[in-house]
């Protein structure tokens, strides 16, 4: 049996990953010439929230405050990061919401 040797990223590496996963899924319409979502502003990241997995777009600024990253470190270990989804939020919508509106 081999041992995985664990992943030494450090945090600002993954943060980055997922902001470049989540600014350029998919090559649809709605989205520009770099690839990059219309409908998400510079400065800001999709993440789907809850049972029906609903968007949001929120500012990059939340990276830094510690219920967030909470939020991302249990997004981690339910679904992991590596995945063609875009970023899932494990919360109630609700929830989020009230977190969020805290945060601003």
């Amino acid at each position: 049996m081999a041992i995985r040797k664990p992943n030494k990223l450090s945090q600002a590496a993954v943060l980055k990953q997922i902001l470049k996963r989540c600014s350029s899924l998919g090559k649809k319409n709605g989205y520009d010439e770099n690839d990059l979502p219309i409908d998400v502003p510079k400065g800001h990241f999709a993440v789907y929230v809850g049972e029906y997995r609903s968007r949001y777009i929120v500012p990059i600024s939340f990276l830094t405050h510690p219920e967030f990253q909470c939020l991302l470190q249990r997004a981690e270990e339910e679904f992991g990061f590596d995945h063609d989804m875009g970023l899932t939020i494990p919360c109630e919508e609700v929830v989020f919401r009230s977190l969020t509106s805290m945060i601003r």
